[in-house]
């Protein structure tokens, strides 16, 4: 049975100190949308920039000191524990405020957050969950540390962490994420620590108090070395607390079993890297379409005449393969007698990519005008065109795959389409294009 994606039931706030910061701080957690993740947003700023925490966001080369969000230069700071928290408690949704830099730091654990997540309660949304599955083995070792992960295919979610010194050896294992909130979310070391050599509260620390805790908190990218004449049981509970919330910029779900061997930042880096990259290959070859070219076509060249106002030489599109309400796919030939490679080039043709665009222009015109009455009264005009990414060259032979979707219809005539071009199941071009239907006078 396919899972549906969570968010929480209303907003809810809390307010403590953080990290690194000497005023209190209030952190407010809100439903989202379907498909949204965790976005952070800096309410103490007026753009109020919104940050999604995912890897892309992750400002890598300051992973020593945890989780750091940057968006054009916003940065946001030690977010491993709300992280963790949401996750823990089987959300997918939620939008995150915070009025500093930094979400309270509250007893150093995610127990007050799950507590929040409680209180506000949890719904089911209708989009379908977005698994992804570790299919082979992954590995990756720190030798200056001796920190070694492990990643393998599993039909479900586990972790299981060992740390080993020569102080204490320790193991936490969580085996699913119904298990968090009683065997993770209150494992609070690092703050229990903090208590220990300050003698106050989490909440009252002097300047100079603060300022130990800055330089503790530097010293987690080896992650054992703040506990080694500490000996705390909750130590190994605590690194797989932050685990989850690293794993959880990854922007799916993962199915697998995690092993950490004294882990560190470092490595948890390569693991996030390795994971975005296969999911970003997967996503590639799933969107690449499918189509039979011998079907016969939706539209033949004669139906998509009738349609368009261009007409040979330059006409673009061959026949249409199909044709839904929010997207089309497109053949176009490429041959040797096609006029433009008369000059260019006559000894090495290379398909313009202007009408590259042009041509997904077309394609996306044939979208939008099929769904008129008339469709020879009206004309498509380009009004913008962006993100625009040549891949691969065109050449007389190759047979292009059009896929254009229609990303948002907006008002006046305006619409705003997203189109791709395949060869040989290879993705060579792409763009956006804004475009305006206007009734011919």
């Amino acid at each position: 049975m396919l899972e549906k994606q969570k968010t929480i039931a209303e907003k809810i706030s809390l307010q403590g100190f953080g990290l690194y910061t000497e005023k209190q701080i209030t952190i407010t957690f809100k439903p989202a949308p379907e498909d949204t993740g965790f976005i952070f947003i800096r309410t103490d700023i007026k753009e109020k920039i919104c940050i999604r925490a995912d890897f892309s966001s992750l400002l890598k080369e300051k992973i020593d000191k945890g989780i750091i969000l940057e968006k054009n230069g916003l940065k946001i700071y030690a977010i491993e524990h709300v992280l963790s928290a949401l996750t823990g408690m089987d959300l997918d949704n939620v939008i995150i405020e915070l009025d500093n830099r930094e979400p309270p730091v509250l007893d150093g654990s995610s127990k007050f957050f799950v507590e929040a997540v409680e209180k506000a309660g949890i719904i089911e949304q209708n989009a379908i969950r977005k698994y992804y599955t570790i299919k082979d083995i992954i590995y990756y070792e720190n030798k200056k540390t001796g920190g070694e992960i492990i990643a393998l295919p599993y039909n479900n979610f586990e972790i299981m962490i060992v740390i080993d010194s020569k102080f204490f050896v320790q193991n936490a294992i969580l085996k699913n994420l119904n298990q968090f909130k009683k065997k993770i979310a209150n494992s609070n070391n690092f703050c229990f620590l903090f208590k220990e050599k300050t003698k106050g509260t989490i909440n009252s620390f002097s300047k100079e108090d603060k300022k130990m805790k800055i330089i503790e908190n530097k010293m987690r990218s080896s992650f054992i070395s703040i506990f080694s004449s500490n000996g705390n049981n909750d130590v190994a509970k605590h690194i797989l607390l932050d685990s989850i919330g690293f794993l959880s910029l990854i922007r799916f779900r993962l199915k697998g079993k995690f092993i950490f061997y004294n882990p560190d930042n470092y490595i948890f880096l390569q693991l996030l890297n390795n994971l975005t990259n296969q999911i970003n290959k997967e996503d590639k070859k799933k969107y690449i379409p499918e189509f039979n070219l011998e079907k016969k076509p939706v539209l033949d060249i004669k139906n998509i005449m009738k349609i368009l106002p261009h007409k040979p030489p330059f006409l673009l599109v061959d026949k249409i393969i199909d044709l839904k309400n929010d997207y089309i796919i497109g053949v176009k030939n490429v041959t040797m007698n096609e006029p433009f490679f008369t000059g260019h080039f006559p000894n090495e043709p290379i398909m313009p990519g202007v009408l590259q665009i042009e041509a997904i222009a077309q394609v996306g015109g044939i979208l939008i005008l099929n769904r008129f009455k008339n469709p020879e009264l009206y004309s498509t005009y380009f009004l913008k065109i962006e993100n625009v990414k040549f891949k691969h060259k065109i050449i007389p032979g190759d047979i292009i795959i059009f896929k254009v979707h229609l990303l948002k219809s907006l008002k006046r005539g305006i619409v705003h389409m997203k189109g791709e071009g395949f060869v040989n199941k290879k993705l060579v071009v792409e763009a956006e294009v804004l475009a305006k239907i206007v009734k011919k006078k």
